[in-house]
């Protein structure tokens, strides 16, 4: 099985990725979160540093791509094959408003005819692997058969499901029977995403999808950073390893954000997930997302890994 780590809008940057890598074992790929090219830049600050090589050492990293016009997509992978890039990932899955509104990401699903010129565009101009990260449709599931089947006109490197719709927003569970038409339809292999966050979730997805090659893991990995060292070495995350983690990203904010503000707002992002790691209570939680300075911070989260356990 191969281990994906989902890309995560502000939270799994390089310095994230970094601190996980460091800390955690078994993720053999890393998706960015999206490079947007416009017919400025191709590449904003911010988009450059996380793909920039020197700071993603010892990694396997696949930068993901969020544009419906193909002319902005291929000098985007032109620019990454000129920082030793050759796969890349197009994001079809976004559901956030701003970007379906502009027909791009989760929203481009409802153009297939355009999105079928995309696609024969970008294969036919471009050396580098071209992996998808689809939803199943924009606003119901029977849209899926007819996007596999523009899919599987093109040499897609891999097919990435999110098995719900735009719609569906992170509601709902995953329409595993939409997900199965992928498994067994899709000319380009398959990996799952969505919804994986405990051993049962994963053993059960195995055991329905047994030659199921590959998973990405989202907010499984944000709520309890060692999952896969659990799901893969049967290891127990200890509270030290999480503390070091949250440490080692919170010098890395510290260091290259500017302000309590800034680093705090990072920080609590980060919360809304990993306080699932802990047995904890709702005070400590809401104290977090009040505080306004670091030595504020600082405090909670002394208290909170003294005084409260894991959930394994």
């Amino acid at each position: 099985m191969n281990y994906y780590m989902a890309p995560l809008e502000g939270i799994t940057g390089y310095l994230f990725r970094n601190a996980f890598e460091t800390c955690f074992r078994g993720i053999d790929k890393y998706f960015t979160p999206f490079i947007s090219p416009n017919q400025k830049k191709i590449c904003r600050t911010r988009e450059r540093n996380d793909v920039l090589p020197e700071h993603n050492q010892g990694m396997k990293v696949v930068p993901q791509i969020l544009t419906n016009q193909s002319e902005l997509f291929i000098k985007t992978v032109k620019y990454l094959e000129n920082l030793g890039y050759y796969e890349v990932n197009l994001n079809l899955g976004c559901p956030v408003g701003t970007v379906v509104s502009k027909k791009k990401g989760s929203g481009f699903l409802g153009e297939k005819d355009k999105l079928k010129e995309f696609l024969s565009e970008i294969y036919d101009s471009c050396d580098s692997k071209i992996s998808i990260k689809t939803r199943i449709g924009l606003k119901e599931a029977d849209e899926f058969e007819e996007l596999l089947e523009i899919f599987n006109e093109f040499p897609v490197y891999e097919l990435i499901i999110h098995p719900r719709t735009r719609e569906d927003y992170y509601k709902n569970k995953p329409n595993l029977v939409a997900f199965e038409k992928g498994y067994d339809h899709s000319r380009a292999e398959v990996c799952y995403n969505g919804d994986i966050f405990t051993r049962e979730d994963y053993q059960s997805l195995i055991s329905r999808f047994p030659e199921l090659n590959s998973m990405m893991f989202g907010r499984g990995i944000l709520r309890y950073p060692g999952f896969i060292d659990f799901i893969k070495y049967d290891t127990v995350m200890k509270k030290e390893k999480l503390l070091e983690f949250h440490n080692m990203i919170y010098e890395n904010y510290k260091q290259h954000l500017y302000g309590d503000k800034t680093v705090l707002f990072k920080m609590k992002e980060l919360w809304s997930y990993m306080i699932h790691s802990f047995q904890y209570d709702s005070g400590i939680e809401k104290r977090i997302k009040k505080a306004q300075k670091l030595l504020e911070y600082d405090d909670i989260i002394r208290e909170l890994f003294s005084g409260y356990g894991l959930i394994l």
